[in-house]
């Protein structure tokens, strides 16, 4: 996976490795083991551990509902805990908050015990954030801190500044503590378009991803941005953040993983992206081995590939399917990469498949993924 991020010479396979792999995939493939013994009998190439979710109250009437340390709650859908409230109504409420302190040893604990078993053997990631997705969640939600770019531009840049120092510390703490690669997991875009204006991402967003890289870099360690939806709007200032790699580069949000690194590879590396909206949760055995030779054959030529879904491995994917991405990835995905095939598979296009109707929300967005790993560790 570094050697794949540094982009300066192939590695010997395309590393396999995926941001969140949620609780009944693993069951199923695997039995009750962790998510560490799953990646180890999987054979990734790479584990990713975020900070630890510390629960300051827990109600259980008349519906369950949980309050992070951050001041957020969330109620519980029937699925999962859903963020329902944030502890900033008013900009006059910044007065008074206070974030949780970055540095309570126990917001650690899953990545030490990452650096533990797995330190020089496998790329352990750190997922965190720069500032746009839990600004949403202490203002209430995405859509009440997109109308604070308009109503309230002052207090969106103290909160800003506020969550990016918190995050920027975590991500300290966490390259401090072992991590490989440091990664952060807001997302800034629907399936069409941008969440914000450009000229909005640039004014409120844009400076504290540039933060978040810079914690990377003076830590010596790649830094991968996630963000689902399509990115073209925003590509250029994503990309010239000093980002060294971009995941999961979603295809039925119009991310071409083809294009993208023809465009941009000279400057990152992909990281990405075999669809988890239909193919992984619906497709058959073929659907997926050909998914999965398409994207090597668009990605992995050169070096500058890693491999996993357009997002997670969800609650949806197909336990099979997940295994047949992984043993097709580790079959085709030697260097160098099989001439035939890329000549074959690199003007192919899953997308018109990967569009069709999913009763699964695929092309999650952040709240959703942080809602699973919330879910995980809360309740499993």
């Amino acid at each position: 996976m570094l050697t794949a991020l540094k982009r300066d010479e192939e590695p010997d396979l395309v590393p396999v490795w995926e941001l969140i792999i949620n609780e009944p995939v693993i069951t199923a493939l695997c039995g009750k083991v962790n998510l560490l013994d799953f990646v180890e009998k999987m054979d990734l190439d790479g584990v990713c551990v975020s900070e630890d979710i510390q629960i300051k109250k827990f109600e259980s009437t008349p519906h369950p509902a949980i309050i992070d340390d951050y001041g957020v709650k969330f109620s519980y859908s029937g699925v999962i805990f859903q963020p329902s409230e944030g502890p900033i109504k008013t900009p006059e409420d910044l007065d008074a908050y206070e974030l949780p302190d970055p540095n309570i040893e126990k917001k650690y604990f899953s990545l030490k015990t990452a650096v533990h078993r797995f330190k020089g053997k496998k790329a352990i990631v750190f997922l965190g954030h720069d500032s746009f997705e839990h600004s949403a969640y202490l203002v209430g939600g995405h859509a009440n801190l997109l109308r604070w770019y308009i109503l309230y531009p002052k207090a969106v840049r103290e909160l800003a500044e506020r969550v990016s120092n918190y995050k920027q510390t975590v991500l300290g703490n966490a390259a401090k503590l072992g991590a490989d690669i440091l990664l952060t997991g807001d997302d800034y875009a629907f399936r069409d378009r941008s969440m914000m204006s450009p000229k909005h991402f640039r004014e409120f967003v844009l400076p504290y991803l540039e933060k978040a890289v810079a914690i990377a870099r003076n830590n010596k360690l790649p830094f991968i941005k996630h963000t689902d939806g399509n990115l073209w709007d925003i590509m250029d200032m994503i990309v010239g953040a000093g980002i060294d790699g971009l995941h999961p580069l979603e295809p039925v949000a119009g991310m071409d993983i083809g294009k993208v690194k023809q465009l941009y590879g000279n400057k990152i590396a992909v990281v990405g992206n075999v669809d988890c909206t239909y193919i992984l949760p619906h497709g058959n055995e073929i659907e997926v081995v050909d998914a999965v030779k398409e994207t090597i054959a668009k990605a992995s030529p050169g070096g500058g590939h890693i491999i996993s879904s357009s997002n997670s491995i969800h609650y949806g994917v197909k336990p099979e399917n997940y295994r047949v991405m992984v043993q097709t990835a580790r079959k085709y995905g030697k260097y160098p990469i099989d001439k035939e095939l890329v000549e074959k598979h690199r003007n192919q296009s899953y997308r018109k498949k990967a569009r069709k109707p999913t009763s699964f929300r695929g092309g999650m967005d952040g709240e959703y993924k942080y809602l699973s790993v919330l879910w995980m560790k809360v309740c499993c």
